[in-house]
């Protein structure tokens, strides 16, 4: 009996326990559950030790959050506080061209316009906007460039057709005016130089348009554009107006040429006619006056 507990008193000894333990001397784990490979335990725990020593932890006497998990101290939480102001820096700056301007808005409300060079908008409580301001764009009006249809055809004074096309080149002087104050800029320049180009060829003949008066009415154009968009308060300015070309309708261009003709023809013997008159009484004055000085010699000598 003695022999099968163990002892002579019943109380067992460390022979039995070491019957009970499985091979590789691991007591068995709680709950029931299969004990780790020895290989794969051995690997498990190394990665534990790799995983403190990158946290922030000792090695095995070190000092640690808990059982087994990684340490965070101090110099964990300033690093990654530090990464995050960096971040933070990094989203915030931005670099503006020569040639742009940077419209800065405050939870959506304009505060400031960005100069060319480093700028900082806090995000996100801050966000941007970058204009082009120093190139010249163009919006092209008449048939034949891209407009409407008839939106080149205009009535003159004299109540004849003519078919204009011209180009509106302008910029950006205001970049906040220009991104709130027109939901659409270039619709905007069309509308108003086409009406402003209807005004004043309504106060203009025929001819003049056709002939002569062309960079006259280029520069009132701009005038009277340039106003209409300042009342709006749109930060445009409008560079120049380049008025391509002026002529009847097409349908009409022919019938039109053969009346230019006419009246070219007409003028020009107008003008020989005046010539003839001026020669003819020019000689006649001269006769007249040589036979009044010969009537006036005869009564001299007579009376």
């Amino acid at each position: 009996m003695a022999g099968s507990n163990g002892g002579p008193w019943g109380g067992g000894g460390r022979g039995s326990d070491d019957d009970r333990r499985p091979a590789g001397g691991r007591r068995p784990t709680g709950g029931g559950q299969p004990p780790l490979p020895p290989e794969l335990d051995q690997i498990m725990n190394k990665g534990r030790e790799q995983l403190r020593v990158l946290m922030g932890g000792g090695g095995r006497g070190g000092r640690s959050g808990g059982a087994g998990g990684p340490a965070f101290n101090r110099s964990t939480v300033f690093l990654g506080l530090l990464a995050a102001a960096a971040a933070w820096v990094f989203a915030s700056l931005y670099t503006v061209k020569p040639e742009e301007r940077s419209v800065e808005l405050l939870f959506g409300k304009f505060q400031s316009v960005g100069q060319p060079g480093l700028n900082f908008a806090p995000w996100p409580v801050m966000t941007y906007e970058i204009v082009q301001v120093t190139g010249e764009r163009t919006e092209d009006i008449g048939n034949q460039r891209g407009g409407r249809s008839g939106s080149g055809l205009m009535l003159t004074r004299d109540e004849n057709i003519v078919d204009i096309e011209f180009q509106v080149v302008w910029n950006i002087n205001d970049p906040a005016k220009f991104l709130f104050n027109l939901s659409d800029p270039a619709d905007a320049i069309r509308a108003v130089s086409e009406s402003s180009m209807r005004d004043i060829v309504a106060r203009s003949d025929l001819s003049p348009i056709l002939n002569r008066d062309r960079g006259a009415i280029a520069q009132e154009v701009i005038e009277s554009v340039q106003g209409t968009l300042d009342s709006y308060q749109s930060g445009i300015n409008i560079v120049r107006v380049n008025f391509d070309r002026a002529d009847p309708p097409r349908d009409v261009i022919d019938a039109f040429r053969e009346v230019q003709a006419a009246r070219q023809e007409r003028d020009r013997l107008q003008r020989q006619a005046d010539a003839y008159a001026n020669r003819v009484t020019a000689g006649a004055r001269g006769e007249s006056a040589q036979i009044f000085e010969q009537a006036e010699g005869y009564r001299a000598r007579v009376v």
